[in-house]
């Protein structure tokens, strides 16, 4: 039957009748999710116990708790400005609250970043899958309605815009008789329309489809300041990043650091800041501006290359694209740009399965061909000194958010000629007022095994293990280690026998100190935000003290110290009245109050 718009809770309906009420709900992961749909039959199955909907997923997006403290003051009066009016998923919302109907369950390969830590359902529906596996276990779950939120292209074709990832080969699959499966869209035209073969749906293929509401806005990532060790990282990863080559970058601050590493360069001026390293050397050099430029080719095209497309760094091209990505979240600017990009720009911008991104099976030689000097960029929580990477569980076995495409792209660096896989990360983290190291002796969970190590990027510089002996690989590892944590690590290596007993830390490493990255990186008066943000200038200001307030949660001396310092402190008006804290009232107001003066002080005054 011709498919015509029709209300979400009459899809709903009607998915439950053609499926007999026992739906196996196929969702592509982040933006590409039709909420008003998914709402509407969770409503449903809610409501009709002998129904039944069982969801395969990823990364549900959610806004951050802004139910108390800081972050309600901060958030909760900007959150349209800073998210976009994204409407809730009801599941989510259930699932959180411990309230999902028996009959409706959640299962996600992949989840965003730290959200879902000790909600049992989430972590014990959780499936393990490398990207390029996920599909798989999707094809032989053998769902039978694929949802996803569409963008309008022309009057024969709908796009599958930010998720081409696993939905077009699921669909080509469906195509070949292999699958079947009802397609159900919601189409939103603040989605940017991405055309191309694998991105191209005809509008006979869409079974059912509905508008999305004129308040759905799409939901926008929150750009993260950038920090010195942020920079730091995107510095050293910038000479390592050969002209001509192929280039993987991810979201977030290490990616904006990255991008912004790459466009210094482009201009001059990254020598300048890299001469004047305190750091141990290493063997990299890549220093001289985009002549040949670089390819593309990553999972998530984020707005780090993005910026590097439009500045004429990356455009390489292979089959005429520049990039070829998988899919796209990012912020509200990102979308913007997209969909002013020029017509024959936004070509060059193939969206693909992630089955051409992230492996290289299927047209073989040509991939291998145009994926030269490939440079697959990602980031981990924490490094072994074996260099052994967790990227995405807890000691606790919490799972924090997926491996992803990680694995997948470092197995490629170690199948192409010339291709590296680079892991970025920071030294050290702070929590409950304690610095602790990232890089560790041991990790009970590995999300990649030291057989795959080959360069891990820390602040204090680059450690290149490929190939390396353990007790050399260790060697390096020390070498960007933070100061503070060499001895006790190397004492480790050494009562595992896999040092020398006399073995030493070198003189050059022990400048590995927040003190010398600071004397290093303050006088080039690098960017918080390198490609803008969504926080006004107070908010700009307030940023460095929410920070210092987090690294002290949970430790109430560090609490305390807050508090009675600002109780003296000077208090920022500006800051104080945009908290709601230039006239407390309660108890708790005026220790809230104290806290935050006393974290602006404190950063003000020691801002690393």
């Amino acid at each position: 039957m011709p498919d015509t718009a029709r209300s979400a809770d009459a899809i709903a309906q009607e998915i439950i009748t053609r499926t007999g009420g026992d739906i196996r709900l196929a969702l592509p992961l982040g933006l590409g999710k039709p909420v008003t749909l998914v709402n509407a039959l969770t409503r449903a199955v809610a409501s009709r116990p002998e129904t039944r909907l069982s969801i395969l997923t990823a990364l549900t997006l959610e806004r951050p708790d802004m139910s108390d403290g800081m972050a309600q003051r901060f958030l909760e009066p900007v959150a349209d400005r800073l998210f976009g009016r994204y409407p809730p998923l009801a599941y989510a919302d259930m699932l959180r609250a411990g309230t999902l109907p028996g009959n409706i369950e959640v299962s996600e390969f992949f989840m965003q970043a730290g959200r879902w830590i000790g909600i049992r359902d989430a972590q014990r529906r959780y499936i393990p899958a490398n990207y390029t596996h996920a599909y798989d276990v999707l094809a032989n779950w053998r769902p039978n309605v694929l949802m996803q939120l569409l963008a309008p292209l022309d009057n024969a074709n709908y796009s599958l815009s930010c998720n081409t990832d696993i939905s077009a080969d699921l669909l080509r699959e469906r195509r070949a008789g292999r699958q079947d499966f009802l397609v159900v869209g919601e189409v939103n035209d603040k989605l940017p329309a991405m055309d191309g073969p694998e991105a191209r749906l005809p509008r006979d293929e869409v079974h059912l489809h509905c508008e999305s509401p004129a308040e759905f806005d799409l939901f926008s990532v929150v750009k993260r300041p950038v920090g010195q060790p942020e920079h730091a990282i995107g510095l050293h990863v910038a000479r390592t990043i050969p002209d001509g080559g192929t280039l993987q970058i991810g979201i977030g601050a290490i990616g904006d650091a990255v991008a912004h590493a790459l466009i210094l360069r482009q201009t001059g001026q990254l020598s300048k800041i890299t001469d004047t390293s305190p750091f141990a050397p290493d063997a990299f050099d890549e220093r001289d501006p985009f002549d040949t430029g670089l390819y593309a080719v990553t999972e998530m095209l984020v707005d780090g290359l993005l910026q590097l497309f439009e500045r004429g760094i990356i455009k390489r091209e292979v089959d005429g694209a520049a990039i070829h990505a998988g899919f796209f979240v990012d912020c509200r600017d990102f979308y913007d740009r997209l969909r002013e990009l020029p017509p024959e720009q936004r070509a060059k911008i193939h969206m693909m399965p992630v089955s051409y991104t992230n492996q290289l099976y299927g047209d073989e030689p040509a991939k291998r061909a145009a994926r030269t000097d490939a440079r697959f960029v990602n980031s981990a929580m924490k490094a072994t000194l074996l260099g052994g990477l967790v990227s995405d569980i807890t000691t606790g076995a919490q799972e924090v958010s997926g491996i992803g495409g990680q694995f997948n792209f470092i197995e490629q660096a170690f199948a192409l000629d010339g291709g590296r896989a680079l892991i970025t990360l920071p030294s050290t983290r702070t929590k409950n007022g304690q610095t602790v190291s990232n890089i560790v002796w041991e990790h009970p969970h590995e999300s990649v095994p030291r057989a795959y190590r080959d360069i891990i990027v820390t602040e204090y510089g680059i450690a290149d293990l490929r190939g390396q002996r353990d007790e050399d690989a260790i060697a390096r590892m020390l070498a960007i280690t933070d100061s503070r944590f060499q001895d006790e690590l190397l004492d480790k290596a050494k009562s595992a026998g896999k040092v020398a007993r006399d073995f030493t830390i070198e003189p050059a490493w022990r400048a590995n100190t927040p003190e010398s990255l600071a004397r290093w990186l303050a006088p080039h008066n690098l960017p918080d935000f390198p490609f803008g943000t969504d926080f006004d200038a107070v908010e700009r200001r307030i940023l460095p003290a929410l920070g210092r307030l987090s690294e002290t949660q949970g430790n109430k001396l560090g609490m305390a110290r807050l508090v009675l310092s600002g109780m003296t402190a000077r208090k920022p008006p500006e800051e104080m009245a945009r908290m709601g804290l230039d006239r407390p009232g309660t108890l708790k107001d005026r220790l809230e109050a104290w806290a935050l003066a006393g974290a602006l002080q404190a950063v003000t005054k020691h801002p690393s």
